[in-house]
């Protein structure tokens, strides 16, 4: 099967302008490929979560080219960028963010509605078919505090995946999970790329998590020093 590239980086340059001027990426450049499962480590400070901020298209100030899904989007509008996010990309953090108001099932639903393009009904199918996935389905009406910090980020991982996003971008996902809760998480992320061709881009301080990916970046002073 030809490689298919979902997200190209070309000679990415980041400055910070406070309290002087310092230069926290440098010339960073790769490519992700469609059911690539890519981890991202580095000493605190080498710029991974800087470049996932820009790859994920949340900060434009940079220098350099971004291309997602073969169009260039660096100098896109914030409305159509917003769009872009929603719809191509899914987003996992160290912490879960789901919202303790809303059940299980309707935090899966939020990027889905918000995305606009199937009704409710056809939605709230969809989101229990993600939640089986994690074999969370058992739990879709309780409240995210009912859950345990594991399943949470299950279901975080579900709400990701509801508008069947070309790339999933997490930050540390396993960052705030013990070991046993870690190795499932990491099995799901396995299971996404192996099974449902999802490319996926994991920032990690974890080096066994790094260890089980298809590539590893390694980043050192704002470089990719190896990939």
């Amino acid at each position: 099967m030809e490689k298919q590239a979902v997200l190209e980086a070309k000679n990415i340059d980041k400055f910070f302008h406070v309290p002087k001027e310092t230069q926290v990426l440098k010339e960073v450049s790769f490519t992700i490929n469609r059911g690539e499962f890519v981890s991202v480590v580095g000493k605190s400070g080498c710029g991974k979560s800087t470049l996932l901020y820009i790859l994920s298209t949340m900060d434009t100030d940079y220098k350099g080219e971004l291309i997602i899904d073969h169009e260039l989007i660096t100098g896109k509008s914030a409305n159509h960028l917003s769009r872009l996010r929603n719809e191509k990309i899914g987003f996992v953090f160290q912490f879960h963010y789901l919202l303790n108001e809303f059940s299980t099932l309707d935090n899966v639903l939020i990027p889905g509605l918000k995305l606009g393009k199937l009704t409710r009904e056809e939605l709230e199918h969809k989101a229990m078919e993600k939640l089986k996935i994690f074999d969370m389905q058992d739990h879709a009406l309780k409240k995210p505090n009912q859950l345990s910090g594991g399943q949470k980020q299950r279901v975080a991982i579900a709400r990701a995946l509801i508008n069947d996003p070309l790339l999933i971008m997490g930050d540390e996902p396993t960052g705030n999970l013990d070991k046993k809760n870690s190795d499932i998480v990491f099995g799901i992320f396995q299971e996404l790329a192996a099974e449902f061709h999802q490319s996926m881009l994991i920032v990690t301080h974890d080096p066994e998590f790094a260890a089980g990916t298809d590539r590893t970046i390694e980043m050192e002073d704002g470089r990719v020093i190896r990939q």
